[in-house]
């Protein structure tokens, strides 16, 4: 083997903060080596660091050698002519990363075209190879897509198409897997495997998800507060941990179940072949031709105090389902919410309505105003529905800020002073303090680490307890589904597939594809 990547004594301040310290590592070529910690231990300011794609204002020193580069002092065409060639980038957030005034030939053509001179068909061609290998359906149709009409998974799969694009020798990969569903993500890894055994790839892998390091590392570091803790080869640190944060690291995965529901709970939410299709408009008259088909005849009911987990792939259909529940588009069939059947109700109608309603959404930072305190974003539901009448609200804020495990002196800070599961906390507390009946969760912990991910299932579990919530909670996480849920439906474009209890799904799977979702979700073989 041959060595690409060399790392000694590397540390990056910003500042006072130091963000990096001392960091020494080393990458042969065709290695995998995964970067594993939680938010803020320095995962990604040591990949970032490697082509010195951070702030100037950060100060760097040690030594960074890509083959017999020395990187830390590279001039700026050095790097150019590194970056995207030699050494590509896997982002974890693709939406930021994507332009979304460009469609996606043009972004993945553009990079063929800067680094290999290809152009014109011979380009086309390899770009629709590409999105065929990254599992994008349609490939010859999607090439016209905007970002925006692609879900996070295909806009993910898009990022790691360009990444692979040039053969780069050595691919960092920071957190590709953690927005795709379980089966995509076996599918991804199982790719970039193939792919770096062909083309002799090296791989910095940074993950939080410890299941995805055993299935893909040859070798572990991990890191906490900016050091590297414990290092070696995956085997050793899997079976036989040396550190006390690595070992807290393994043992943290949502176990256990939830309360039971109460014999006689009242019925909160329920659909009877609830619809919601899209119209596909073609020719200048805008004439529909078709219709997406995203929810399909969905009947569902979720009690007082119980948990319905709704699993699959992306574009299955369940972030739409619980958009129409909420009544935020259009649908066709029935919605009954306490007793109400509400899918004919005005907005005007349904406003008394909606403080019995709430949704947490995938990502915390981007529906928290940037602009706002704590306590503006909190209370703003109380504004929009006059429930603190009387009543002090800085202590209402307070007191629900304690609710879900947050310093009430946090009150009069902005959102991007917390880390990701502080801000996931926050939303949920604006949730709570309107007091729901219904809360729907919409990923809520999957770009989580997996210690905070725990700890906001032990939240929602005690609040559940407490108030009687009834969640409708969306993950292609099966682990935290099987820790929350009372009840758990199957979803496959746009088709209910399966439904039962949560120990009927995991237990016994009746569908080929629940098998497939599990045998992802659990590393095991499907039956």
């Amino acid at each position: 083997m041959n060595q690409i990547l060399e790392i000694k004594n590397l540390s990056v301040h910003f500042d006072a903060n130091k963000a990096v310290s001392n960091v020494s590592f080393n990458m042969e070529k065709g290695e995998t080596v995964a970067l594993v910690g939680e938010s803020g231990s320095g995962k990604s300011v040591t990949a970032l660091s490697i082509v010195k794609l951070i702030s100037d204002s950060a100060k760097i020193t040690g030594s960074v050698k890509y083959c017999d580069t020395e990187m830390i002092d590279a001039s700026d065409s050095t790097l150019r002519k590194i970056r995207g060639n030699d050494i590509s980038f896997i982002f974890q957030e693709p939406m930021t990363s994507l332009n979304p005034l460009h469609t996606i030939e043009h972004q993945l053509n553009e990079s063929i075209m800067l680094h290999q001179g290809v152009k014109g068909h011979e380009a086309r061609l390899r770009i629709l190879d590409l999105l065929s290998k990254v599992g994008i359906d349609e490939s010859e149709r999607r090439l016209t897509d905007y970002p925006h009409q692609l879900s996070g998974g295909q806009r993910q799969r898009i990022m790691i198409a360009m990444a692979l694009a040039n053969k780069p020798d050595l691919l960092i990969a920071d957190e590709p897997t953690t927005a795709l569903d379980v089966t995509i993500q076996a599918q991804i890894l199982e790719l970039l495997a193939k792919i770096q055994k062909s083309e002799g790839m090296g791989m910095l892998f940074i993950t939080h998800d410890l299941g995805v390091v055993r299935r893909i590392a040859d070798r572990v570091c991990v890191m906490k507060d900016g050091e590297i803790v414990e290092a070696g080869p995956t085997v050793e640190i899997f079976n036989n941990p040396k550190h006390l944060y690595t070992k807290q690291l393994l043992e943290a995965e949502p176990t256990g179940s939830p309360d039971p529901v109460k014999g006689i709970a009242k019925k909160i939410i329920s659909t009877s072949e609830l619809r919601v299709w899209f119209p596909i408009l073609n020719g200048i008259m805008r004439k529909v031709t078709g219709n997406v088909k995203a929810v399909n005849s969905t009947t569902l009911t979720i009690h007082e105090g119980e948990t319905l987990g709704v699993v699959g792939e992306s574009g299955s259909g369940k972030t739409t389902l619980a958009l129409a529940i909420m009544r935020l588009i259009s649908s066709n069939g029935s919605i009954m919410f306490m007793g109400k059947n509400i899918d004919g109700l005005s907005n005007k109608k349904l406003k008394p309505l909606r403080r019995d309603m709430q949704m947490v959404f995938q990502d915390p930072y981007g529906s928290l105003s940037p602009r706002f305190t704590i306590e503006q974003i909190v209370s703003e539901g109380l504004d929009v529905h006059g429930l603190d009448k009387g009543q002090d609200r800085r202590q209402m804020v307070k007191n629900i800020l304690i609710e879900v495990g947050l310093q009430p002196n946090m009150i009069d800070r902005y959102p991007h002073e917390f880390s990701g599961g502080q801000r996931q906390r926050i939303a949920i507390a604006r949730a709570m303090i309107l007091k729901p009946k219904l809360l729907i969760l919409d990923e809520p912990t999957s770009a989580l680490d997996m210690t905070v991910q725990v700890q906001i299932v032990d939240l929602l579990r005690q609040l559940q307890k407490k108030y009687g919530l009834a969640y409708l909670f969306i993950s292609h996480d099966l682990r935290v589904v099987r820790a929350l849920s009372h009840k758990v439906m199957v979803m496959c474009k746009g088709d209910v597939v399966e439904s039962g209890t949560s120990k009927e799904i995991f237990e016994n799977p009746k569908s080929e594809y629940t098998r497939e979702l599990i045998a992802a979700a659990f590393n095991l073989k499907a039956k």
